[in-house]
């Protein structure tokens, strides 16, 4: 990324806290109501305080032990179970029905479930973090490798290549991009969902934190949190993306992802000059016009010895002319 678009980053950035501190300083109160919110400078001064905190940072560690472990165990079986119902007819009918109708249900809505099922807070919480990454992935992961042509299949299988050698070289490559994008999706429900069960059930998390800070009254601290988790959900979308772009690196790039500084830098095809009429012609343009005055379409080429055919019945169609011219003579 080039240093402007850093710089355009930036400039967005500065003026939303700039439009921020703007409304919260003047109180403004038309159909928003902004006399409640705290200003900038309160914010950044609760989050210094905050950071030189060890609370504050076992919160982020807590929160990010979730995601970690809820995102991993959501990517290895969403993968495994879209590619099971997408190559195979009985996955499909045994497995197809059951995630659908769990499909809708917010993963939210299970807190009820976990606090039943697990015996501890910490293992509810990651299996909700689990269940809202899971289903992005699956899906993604079924209609990407549902979209791969036949075509690769069939060119391992000429090959001598068996079902694993097709599962690692031909599915799971090519339904990469179709995976990733899933896992985007994924992370950022993800900390949706972790955050929500931190706040019903939690007893640490930034989550937890920032209820409390609500429950207080605290909206500094409030503000704190919410700024915090759009971070760590960005740090981590970053990291996802960054990770699919590497992995895909074979996948051609379209040039609306060139920079202005890499398509400047992009050699350009050289210009044919034009000839004029007076210019002179060619040595190419020259042979090609020999080649034509030598070449007929009429004229076939003759087999070995067709010239000497040729010549013997030349001498003897000529024969009785001149036998006949030389009787005149006599």
């Amino acid at each position: 990324m080039t240093a402007g678009r850093w710089a355009l980053r930036a400039a967005s950035l500065g003026a939303a806290l700039l439009v921020w501190q703007a409304l919260t300083s003047l109180d403004v109160n038309l159909w928003l109501r902004f006399e409640q919110f705290p200003t900038v400078d309160e914010v950044a001064s609760t989050f210094a305080g905050r950071a030189g905190a060890a609370a504050y940072w076992q919160d982020l560690g807590f929160s990010l032990r979730r995601i970690v472990a809820g995102f991993a165990l959501a990517a290895v079986l969403g993968v495994a179970a879209g590619t099971a119902i997408a190559r195979s007819r009985t996955a499909a009918d045994l497995l197809g029905p059951l995630l659908e109708v769990a499909r809708p249900v917010p993963a939210i809505a299970l807190v009820p479930v976990a606090i039943l099922l697990f015996p501890s807070n910490e293992q509810g919480i990651v299996f909700i973090t689990f269940a809202a990454a899971f289903f992005p992935v699956m899906v993604s992961t079924r209609h990407a490798v549902g979209a791969l042509s036949p075509v690769w299949e069939e060119a391992v299988l000429t090959m001598g290549g068996g079902r694993a050698r097709i599962l690692l070289s031909v599915v799971l490559p090519g339904a990469l991009p179709g995976i990733f994008g899933g896992l985007s999706v994924g992370i950022g429900v993800s900390w949706i969902c972790v955050i929500s069960a931190e706040m019903i059930s939690g007893e640490y998390g930034v989550g937890y934190r920032t209820w409390q800070d609500y429950t207080v009254v605290d909206y500094p601290g409030v503000f704190v949190g919410m700024v915090t988790i759009g971070a760590l959900g960005w740090l981590t979308s970053t990291a996802v993306e960054r990770a699919g772009r590497r992995l895909t690196r074979w996948l051609p790039r379209t040039a609306v992802s060139l920079s202005p500084a890499t398509a400047s830098r992009t050699p350009r095809p050289a210009r044919v000059p034009l000839r004029g009429a007076d210019s002179p012609p060619r040595a190419a343009d020259a042979g090609k016009a020999a080649v034509g005055r030598d070449f007929h379409p009429a004229r076939r080429l003759s087999a070995p010895g067709a010239e000497r055919r040729d010549g013997d019945r030349a001498g003897r169609g000529s024969a009785p002319q001149g036998a006949t011219t030389g009787g005149t003579q006599k």
